[in-house]
């Protein structure tokens, strides 16, 4: 009895001969081989960057000089406001320093027709440990705020509330800091008897010798005005009763400094409000002050500079040409009849089309990942020599932006290429995938929509992977309009890539379905 044999199709056995290395390697020579899609992808990478650079090169108003061009940065590395009035002592070794504050007053919109008194919501008076008067040195206070308490806050990033209470000349709190090493541990009582524990901090490495004292300190109020949201000088005042010290203090009156030589960026003095103290009957105080102890935030509180993500504002001009030669990679060869012989050389559709994408998704990766490598250090060198402010960020951060771009940038391009197998016209290809990414975060960053259509958009549509590339960090205690027109997305940097490589992954596997369900 013979054997009967049926053979592969030789299509089938060069494949798999072959296998995902094989068709890659063809997707590849036929990517690098059209001279169109080379010299696009170029251009893409160049108008990332000029566009980036273009976009930040305005002159520092005022004539600032380079000398202005750094925020102080507290312990972590992060950009901080250190800027309040301080009657101080010097504290040598553990120590504890105990005082009443019987108010906390304050006045808004200073110079302005529109002078309200009241203290801000995060206007401070309280005690405080610093490690020295130099901005950015390393603290932890315990103090009374306008309208959210008392707090514990240490090092600029740490807020810890204490029971609710509006501090008044009749309901006074009393305020007390204990320092043991390098530990602090703050309390707060209604009677000076009973006392509730606030938050405690460890300051490593903390000084022996500190300034210890009682400050007040109050940013910008918030106003909402026919012209959008802005801010207005504001001061607070905190009345203190006779403080009490244990430990070794220095001996003699106590001295009064404004730390950081004015209010910074986050507050403002007048010609009729300026910083100070006054003791009063009894060894108590007034301490009178602006600014903030807190972290800066961008928007309108920034003040003049930029934050990272600035300078890569190009990007978006860059994803419409990565969009454009994605799309064409799949719809031009619809377009030509070529897709029939590629399918008949690779009889697997989802592996021709998954090749695809990993040529398209590379290239465009290193083509963000090259351009926001050049373009960030160069663009935070230029702002500095132009006397702006750049916010800080850490070399992770700085790592993460960059790749970020990188990925966002093969996201859109495996986006548009699942669009383009979908609908095999460029063109209707081209303009969907544009107005789901580009159009979305132009909107939503401009200022032109409500903050919440602005919030909904980078949620639910692809913009939302532009997220990625976000550095500012949002605090509760810091009072600012964390709105997508001032640098905040409403999700997380990974989440809002996520989003957007969702919509990618949904984009290819229909269009696998699709080749595997009809003919080419």
């Amino acid at each position: 009895m013979t054997a009967t044999l049926t053979p592969r199709p030789t299509a089938t056995r060069c494949t798999e001969r072959g296998g995902f290395p094989r068709t890659l390697h063809a997707e590849w020579t036929k990517f690098r081989t059209v001279r169109g899609w080379v010299l696009a992808m170029t251009g893409a990478l160049l108008v990332t960057i000029v566009v980036g650079l273009l976009g930040t090169a305005a002159p520092a108003p005022g004539g600032r000089g380079a000398d202005s061009a750094s925020y102080p940065q507290g312990p972590g590395g992060e950009a901080v406001n250190d800027s309040f009035y301080f009657a101080h002592k010097t504290l040598t070794g553990d120590g504890t320093l105990t005082v009443p504050l019987r108010s906390l007053t304050g006045v808004a919109g200073i110079g302005t027709s529109k002078t309200t008194q009241g203290a801000q919501p995060w206007a401070k008076a309280g005690i405080i440990v610093k490690e020295s008067l130099a901005q950015g040195s390393p603290y932890a206070a315990v103090m009374a705020t306008g309208g959210h308490g008392v707090r514990m806050q240490y090092d600029y990033t740490h807020d810890t509330a204490a029971p609710s209470g509006k501090v008044a000349k009749e309901s006074p709190r009393w305020l007390r800091l204990v320092r043991s090493g390098d530990t602090l541990t703050g309390s707060t009582s209604t009677d000076a008897s009973h006392w509730t524990k606030v938050g405690q901090a460890k300051l490593p490495g903390l000084a022996r010798t500190v300034q210890a004292g009682l400050f007040a300190t109050s940013p910008e109020a918030k106003q909402d005005t026919a012209a959008g949201t802005g801010f207005s000088p504001a001061a607070a005042t905190g009345t203190f009763g006779r403080p009490a010290l244990t430990g070794d203090w220095s001996q003699g009156a106590w001295r009064g400094t404004q730390v950081g030589g004015d209010a910074g960026t986050s507050g403002s003095y007048t010609n009729t409000t300026k910083g100070g103290f006054n003791q009063t009957d009894g060894g108590g105080f007034t301490v009178t002050g602006a600014g903030d102890i807190a972290p800066v935030v961008g928007g309108p509180v920034m003040g003049v500079g930029f934050s990272v993500e600035n300078f890569l504002v190009g990007t978006f001009a860059g994803l419409i040409v990565v969009i454009a030669v994605g799309t064409a990679f799949i719809t031009g060869e619809y377009r030509r009849g070529l897709l029939r012989t590629t399918m008949t050389a690779t009889p697997l559709r989802g592996r021709i089309l998954g090749a695809k994408a990993l040529v398209a998704g590379g290239v465009s990766f290193a083509i963000g990942l090259v351009a926001a490598a050049i373009t960030m250090p160069i663009g935070e060198r230029s702002a500095r020599g132009r006397g702006f402010h750049v916010f800080p960020v850490t070399s992770a951060t700085e790592v993460r932006v960059m790749v970020g771009t990188g990925l966002l940038c093969a996201a859109a391009a495996v986006l548009a290429l699942g669009v383009g197998a979908l609908l095999r016209r460029s063109g209707t290809a081209v303009a969907l995938v544009i107005a789901s990414i580009v159009l979305p975060f132009l909107l939503a960053t401009s200022g032109v929509l409500p903050p919440g259509v602005s919030d909904w958009l980078l949620r639910v549509t692809p913009a939302a992977g532009f997220a990625i590339q976000q550095t500012l960090p949002q605090y509760a205690q810091v009072l600012s309009v964390y709105e997508p027109s001032t640098g905040y997305f409403p999700l997380a940097p990974w989440v809002g890539l996520a989003v957007l490589c969702g919509y990618a992954a949904l984009a290819s596997g229909l269009a696998v379905v699709r080749l595997r369900g009809r003919d080419v």
